[in-house]
């Protein structure tokens, strides 16, 4: 894919590029996976290089980018699997701030882009992952206040949040798109009980419950039952965030398996001389081009209507699950069993992208969606 980038998003990529040669290699990765949470000095760092406020506008201190720069960036920092909390905090946290009220964002966003708070998203539940409408966690309306009750799994971040953003259901049923609200709470409030839990690429996230947490109608996002739409928009530039990432990660694997061919040697040359493997690094090099042009082309999407976002951003994730796959299954067998040791950076790559597909829908969940939304548009286009 042709893609050129503008001045201003190469200076982007550039100083994130930078950022990953100085801070990022595999002792570090493996010093960091010990330390968690991030230390508070480099989440500073990012916000002093400007990047938390990438995808805010100028009006609330931001830079007034595009969801563009944002995967820009996040491409170059998955080459070095930092382990930040930036889609968690800036994409998807962010996402939901700017929805929020003007009061809401005026005592939450210069804070979030001075690094001193970090956000989670609370949405997903024990035998309901990926669709958001089966929530069936409960906030039951007292006057002026809503009271949460329930659990979710599995939040990113959850464990160091310091604002959660929760899913909940104030009407209808567990499958039922309305009746679904979204609260702004704090993470430390009474009634709040945090659960962290270690994920397989290293990362912490958390289980959240619930008890008789009381909330106040100013904390709500958006209109009342109509937290539904205001979710799916956010997490469809999540899940492209997440996308970004894996490219980055992915070209890392593919360079990283390159290079190693050239060094060992079997029988008497190097294996990269053996067209079997030639050919097995050309299928990693195309999965490779085609996930940067599925992830761009269903960032420029976003602003088209809802079945075609819809679309783009689940045929990216298909394709970006099917490329980690492919890549990592193959990095690792040309690497050979030291290809899952800690010592290599192959196999913490390959654990992140095994990740990365289990967020925000897997391969198969979105297969299934994107089929479904083009069996939709079959009988509008007969007509």
């Amino acid at each position: 894919m042709n893609f050129q980038l503008s001045e201003e998003q190469q200076m982007l990529a550039d100083s994130a590029k930078r950022f990953v040669r100085d801070n990022s290699d595999v002792e570090t990765h493996r010093r960091n996976k010990k330390l968690m949470p991030l230390d508070a000095a480099t989440w500073q760092q990012f916000a002093d290089l400007g990047w938390l406020a990438v995808p805010f506008e100028e009006e609330h201190g931001g830079l007034g980018m595009g969801p563009l720069e944002t995967m820009v960036l996040l491409e170059a920092l998955g080459e070095g699997l930092i382990m930040a909390p930036y889609i968690a905090t800036v994409v998807l946290g962010g996402g939901f701030l700017r929805q929020a009220s003007a009061a809401q964002q005026a005592e939450t966003i210069p804070a979030l882009l001075e690094g001193k708070l970090q956000v989670a998203f609370a949405a997903e539940e024990y035998e309901r992952v990926f669709t958001l409408e089966n929530t069936a966690m409960v906030a039951d309306l007292n006057g002026n206040e809503a009271i949460l009750n329930g659990t979710k799994s599995c939040v990113m971040n959850g464990d160091q949040a310091d604002l959660l953003v929760v899913l909940a259901r104030t009407a209808g049923q567990p499958g039922d798109q309305d009746g679904l609200s979204l609260f702004l709470v704090d993470a430390n409030a009474p009634g709040v009980e945090r659960v962290p839990h270690r994920t397989v690429d290293g990362r912490q996230g958390a289980e959240i419950r619930f008890n008789q947490v009381k909330v106040a109608e100013a904390a709500r996002i958006g209109a009342l039952h109509g937290g539904y739409a205001i979710a799916r928009q956010v997490l469809h530039e999540g899940l492209l965030a997440l996308s970004a990432e894996s490219v980055g990660s992915l070209s890392v694997l593919l360079n990283e398996t390159v290079e190693y061919s050239k060094t060992r040697k079997q029988f008497g040359k190097p294996i990269g001389k053996f067209q079997v493997l030639q050919h097995r690094m050309v299928d990693m090099f195309m999965e490779h081009e085609q996930s940067i042009s599925m992830t761009y082309m269903a960032t420029l999407k976003l602003d088209e209507d809802e079945v075609t976002r819809k679309k783009a951003a689940s045929a990216a994730k298909v394709r970006i699950g099917q490329a980690g796959r492919f890549i990592g299954q193959e990095a690792v067998q040309i690497h050979g069993g030291m290809g899952m040791t800690d010592e290599l950076a192959v196999g913490h790559y390959f654990k992140r992208l095994t990740m990365i597909d289990s967020e925000f829908g897997n391969i198969d969940h979105h297969l299934k969606r994107y089929t479904g939304l083009t069996e939709m548009e079959l009988p509008a286009a007969a007509e």
